[in-house]
């Protein structure tokens, strides 16, 4: 990506994307968004099965 000055926006050299710093801030956050949602299921899921087993024991 490259910033343009005289139009304060970023364009992507292989596609022509252009988009403003906070909409490339926005797309960011959508594209991680996913990885760090699945990461917190993950760890959530973990827990539960956890609490579950723990539960069986006593």
């Amino acid at each position: 990506m490259r910033y343009i000055i005289a139009t304060k926006h970023f364009v992507c050299q292989s596609c022509g994307l252009s988009v403003t710093q906070q909409e490339l801030i926005e797309l960011r956050e959508k594209l991680k968004s996913p990885v760090e949602n699945g990461e917190e299921e993950k760890e959530k899921r973990r827990k539960e099965y956890l609490k579950w087993w723990l539960s069986k024991k006593k």
